[in-house]
């Protein structure tokens, strides 16, 4: 069982960092998708990769992996990059 470890990154929609804070055990897809023969939607047949836990912080997260014998890769949010400008700046 294979999964990864993230920290979601802000929605383009929102300038709220809310749902950001929030680490998420995502399980990897181990079998591929196909198209259904009766309906020709994509099926696959593993259901845990519809799975999201959601953990307050990076420790509780691999704690869980841990505990459950789940192989986990880590992926560390990258520092966010604000360059401030003011109003005039757009005119410039």
């Amino acid at each position: 069982m294979n999964a990864r470890i993230y920290q979601p990154a802000k929605t383009a929609m929102s300038s709220g960092q809310n749902k950001c804070k929030q680490w998420v055990l995502e399980f990897a897809t181990a079998t591929p998708h196909y198209k259904d023969a009766l309906m020709g939607w994509n099926r696959v047949d593993d259901t845990r990769q519809q799975v999201r836990l959601k953990f307050d912080s990076l420790e509780a997260a691999q704690a869980y992996a841990v505990a459950n014998n789940i192989a986990v890769r880590v992926m560390m949010p990258k520092p966010h990059q604000h360059r401030a400008k003011s109003y005039a700046a757009n005119f410039r």
